[in-house]
Parts: structure tokens; C-alpha cells; sequence
């Protein structure tokens, strides 16, 4: 009964919403008209003006697919596809990113792919305007770049997201040593007895510290920057940033124990 009442209480409020979104729409309509043959009257530049117009005009197409899609859910309690969802009237490059991790079955966002070295310098990374493709299609044109920018490196390891027969072919063909995590339990079982696979799978854990070091003090969380060119622009940054750091962190590493050599002799 409580479930019924809590649903019913859903759909009465949305049916509120409903109108006063039509009520929102209209006053939008009304100020966009009156913008558009008033302009002269105000101290706005023509170029300024029409960039509020567009603005209106954006948040305004969007809100009938908006309505349908919240329609559907509450009132039809229907699902709705991921590429007719509306998840930002202002920034229609967001995507649902099915995750399946632990209290984040699905995000929103863009995709990132971040490869990083064994002393942690991130060496590739891809942000995606679209929906991302599976992980293990991210191999093969990760390899591509480094190999282009450093040479054809000498191992490759990536946790069970990453395998696919495909892969272990290239892998093959360039002479790279394979240390992605198999599917398979048994061939898991088989890898795990070889001393080389387990060292790579050890050193990637630290890639995943990596990854949420990158995201939560250099990115931001969230990240604030607005639409994906000032989003992937701060990427770019964040990058060059996080490995300057590392740098600066492993040349004083490096003096120290220099410095440590000095003393002792």
C-alpha cells in the first residue's frame, strides 16, 4: 500500500510539473518574440541578442522530447532508450554509461581512456564525444598511438574489460608481451603460474589509484567545465599537469637518493 501511495503521489506531482512546464514554455515563447522585435530598445549588440535567442531556442525544443520521456517512465511506466533520454537541457554531449560497479551501476558523463607507463606517466588517453565503445575495442588504436609517438612498447596488461581474441592477435603480431586478465578461469589459472603475468596484473592495480587520483584532484568531481570542447580541453591540461608532477616527484625522488649515495660515501 505504501508502494502504491508513493507512486501515486508521483504521478500526481508530475501531472503539476506537466502544466507548469506548459506555463514555462509559453512565458519563453512570449519573451523570445518580444526579444526579437524589441532588440534595439536594450544595450545589446545584435550578435549578443541572438546568442539569447539560441539559447531559448534550445532549452524550448527540448522540452516536449523531455516531457514524453518523463511521461513514459512515470505515468506509462514504460523504459525509455538511452539515445531518446534527455539527460542535460544544456549539454547534449552527456551519455549513460552502463558501469556495473558497485553503488554505480550507471553513470552519465563521457568516456575516458587513460594508459600510463610503469612509473605512472599517462603515455595515451582518449576522450570520447560519442558513446564509448566496448573497452576491449580501446586496445588496438591506444597501441596504434603509442607506438606512433614512443615506439612499440614492450608489454600491454588491462584488467578482464579489455580481452578479447583480438587483442591477444595484436598483441602476438607486435611482439608485445600479453598481460590483460583473461575471462577464462582456466586460462586465468594457466597465466597466474607465470611470474612475468603476475608482476604486470600487480603493477596494474596501481593504474586504478591512477585513474581515481586523476579523476577526483585533477578533473574535479564534478567536473565543472561546460560542454565537451572546454571538457576535453581541461582534460588536455589535467594531463600535461598530472605529468609534470610526476616528473617533478620523481626527480626529487631521484636527487634524494643521490644525495643519500653523497653522504654515505
Amino acid at each position: 500500500m505504501n508502494k502504491l501511495c508513493i507512486e501515486m503521489t508521483h504521478k500526481r506531482i508530475f501531472r503539476r510539473m506537466k502544466r507548469l512546464m506548459n506555463t514555462v514554455e509559453a512565458h519563453a515563447n512570449n519573451y523570445h518574440t518580444l526579444l526579437k522585435n524589441e532588440w534595439g530598445k536594450t544595450d545589446w549588440s545584435e550578435l549578443e541578442t541572438q546568442i539569447v535567442l539560441d539559447r531559448i531556442n534550445e532549452v524550448v525544443d527540448q522540452l516536449e522530447p523531455a516531457i514524453f520521456q518523463a511521461h513514459e517512465r512515470i505515468i506509462g511506466e514504460r523504459r525509455v532508450t538511452n539515445d531518446k533520454k534527455t539527460l542535460s537541457l544544456y549539454d547534449p554531449d552527456l551519455h549513460v554509461l552502463v558501469r556495473g560497479k558497485a553503488g554505480a551501476e550507471v553513470e552519465f558523463g563521457n568516456g575516458l581512456y587513460l594508459a600510463e607507463q610503469a612509473e605512472g606517466l599517462i603515455v595515451d588517453w582518449d576522450f570520447m564525444k560519442d558513446q564509448p565503445t566496448a573497452d576491449c575495442k580501446m586496445v588496438e588504436p591506444s597501441i596504434t598511438r603509442i607506438t606512433e609517438e614512443y615506439g612499440t612498447p614492450e608489454s600491454y596488461t588491462g584488467d578482464r574489460g579489455v580481452d578479447a581474441k583480438a587483442n591477444d592477435l595484436v598483441l602476438e603480431e607486435l611482439d608485445i608481451i600479453n598481460g590483460i586478465c583473461p575471462k577464462s578461469v582456466p586460462s586465468l589459472r594457466e597465466k597466474l603460474t607465470d611470474e612475468g603475468f603476475c608482476l604486470l596484473q600487480t603493477r596494474r592495480g596501481a593504474t586504478e589509484g591512477r585513474i581515481g587520483i586523476f579523476k577526483n584532484a585533477y578533473l574535479g568531481k564534478p567536473m565543472r567545465s561546460k560542454g565537451f570542447k572546454h571538457r576535453e580541453i581541461r582534460v588536455a591540461w589535467c594531463v600535461l599537469g598530472h605529468n609534470l608532477w610526476k616528473l617533478a616527484t620523481m626527480a626529487a625522488q631521484k636527487r634524494a637518493e643521490l644525495e643519500a649515495i653523497a653522504d654515505a660515501a
